[in-house]
């Protein structure tokens, strides 16, 4: 017979654990709603309650505070792809992957993508919890892309890595903002109107 080991986790450990996702949740909203070169650390330990001396004790440096919410994010996304059903049609599996990304984008839990010449680009260049996160969701999406191609529910004329990116752009596409400012569409309808646009391209098509 055999028997399990359970790993009792201590009460100071599990308060270190509450303490470091608290910290994540407000970096990442941190991260959404001013992106990686306003945020500071200061707002950062005083949204979560405590002396910038402790922040550090957890998180040595503002780049490696991003870097956790972008982690905790791309762990989100393979979570939820996960959850997508293995036979459906792959262009249905890419649209969800989308609408679901819009969705924690108008949320605002979606962390902005560091520039080009950002630090933090180059910190999550090395990351390898990030790097890898990317990767597996990269040889995912660009599976069902290049099926979708095959089936004809896909533009084949388009290189798979264009659509790939496209599909990223929605992670940060400011549509999505303007369009919520304006007041006049919920949330629910900005997703379907961006969706129309990414899928179906702006041509007419007859009534």
């Amino acid at each position: 017979m055999n028997s399990s080991t359970v790993v009792k986790v201590s009460f100071k450990e599990q308060m270190l654990q509450a303490r470091e996702e608290a910290i994540i949740r407000v970096v990442n909203l941190l991260l959404a709603e001013k992106g990686f070169e306003a945020m500071t650390v200061d707002e950062v330990a005083a949204a979560v309650g405590i002396a910038k001396a402790s922040l550090y004790k957890h998180f040595p440096s503002k780049e490696d505070l991003a870097a956790a919410a972008m982690v905790s994010v791309m762990r989100r996304a393979q979570d939820f792809i996960a959850t997508l059903p293995a036979d459906a049609a792959p262009l249905d599996n890419l649209r969800a992957v989308v609408r679901w990304t819009m969705q924690v984008k108008l949320a605002g839990e979606m962390p902005s993508l560091p520039s080009q010449n950002s630090k933090l680009r180059s910190v999550l260049m090395g990351n390898r919890d990030y790097m890898d996160g990317l990767m597996e969701v990269s040889d995912v999406l660009g599976g069902w892309i290049e099926a979708a191609q095959a089936q004809g529910t896909l533009n084949a004329r388009i290189p798979a890595i264009a659509i790939l990116y496209t599909v990223y752009a929605r992670a940060c596409d400011p549509v999505l903002e303007f369009l919520k400012m304006g007041g006049q569409h919920s949330d629910a309808q900005i997703i379907e109107l961006v969706m129309a646009t990414c899928f179906d391209g702006l041509n007419a098509r007859p009534a």
